[in-house]
């Protein structure tokens, strides 16, 4: 995620302490959408395959491509699924899955990190998370085509992201029914980045939040910007979803940003938060949530 030092939040909840009374829900949670799941075909990761997705993190900018690629393809991807896209200063990592219509999904999250720290909260964890939902829907039929998308130098202004939706043709835009940008999971319970988000996706995620009986939260962090922000400017419906406790600005960007710090839980809230507005999404009209 990209913010400005020193800059006050407003609407996120505290660090996860007391767990987010997550583990009393979790067991209706995961048995509501494995229910779900399950009717329509799709996998859903567990929390603990979440878990181990942390047991090593390239905390290295350039070893962060190649892990991108090692991750997918452990959760099912094949070389044939994958492609660099490299424009003049950046490269996206991004997997194209077909649907019965041209009409498009984008879900992605910067791969990225700063100099600082590891970069494990952000953004790895929603590496993971894009990831995951990938491996659910990788082997259900899907109606609109869906890209998941590694985004590259996001900390250097958005660069991937505004490459990727600079390219799209204007005439082809109203094809693009979507996008989901996951950044910064993993400190407290899934909240919408409202600054940077569409309002009807913001409400579709408190929606389908309420729908799985999980706790959900809006939030606006100062001037922060987020992947989310060049499709909302070329009126292309997004919305970011993050995880981030009143104590970020302490861990974000600076050398705390480590595995250490991440709860797995939180990802796999948001993970699964992710999964259910792709869902909804590829079933609902292209113009629904403009």
């Amino acid at each position: 995620m990209t913010t400005s030092n020193g800059r006050e939040s407003a609407g996120i909840v505290p660090h996860l302490r007391r767990r987010l009374r997550v583990v009393a829900q979790l067991g209706l949670l995961i048995a509501l959408v494995c229910a779900v799941a399950q009717q329509r075909g799709f996998k859903v990761s567990t929390p603990e395959a979440i878990k181990t997705e942390f047991n090593s993190v390239p905390c290295k900018n350039e070893e962060r491509m190649a892990a991108v690629k090692a991750l997918f393809e452990r959760v099912g991807a094949t070389e044939s699924d994958e492609t660099v896209e490299k424009y003049k200063s950046v490269e996206n990592f991004v997997i194209r899955k077909p649907g019965a219509s041209p009409e498009t999904i984008i879900i992605g999250a910067h791969y990225d990190k700063v100099s600082d720290g590891c970069g494990a909260i952000d953004n790895w964890t929603g590496i993971v998370a894009v990831a995951h939902v990938f491996s659910a829907v990788r082997e259900v039929p899907l109606q609109k085509t869906v890209l998941f998308v590694a985004f590259g130098n996001e900390e250097k202004g958005l660069m991937g992201s505004q490459a990727m939706v600079g390219a799209i043709d204007k005439n082809q835009r109203a094809q693009y029914c979507a996008m989901i940008n996951i950044d910064s999971l993993g400190l407290a319970v899934p909240q919408a980045l409202d600054n940077v988000s569409s309002k009807k996706l913001t409400q579709l995620a408190a929606d389908l939040a309420e729908e799985m009986k999980m706790q959900f939260s809006h939030a606006s962090v100062g001037v922060a910007d987020a992947d989310s922000s060049p499709f909302v400017a070329k009126k292309i419906p997004a919305v970011t979803i993050h995880g981030l406790s009143n104590d970020w600005q302490s861990i974000l960007h600076t050398r705390n940003d480590q595995v250490s710090k991440i709860n797995p839980l939180s990802v796999y809230l948001g993970y699964r938060l992710a999964l259910a507005l792709l869902i909804r999404i590829d079933s609902s009209a292209c113009t629904a949530y403009r």
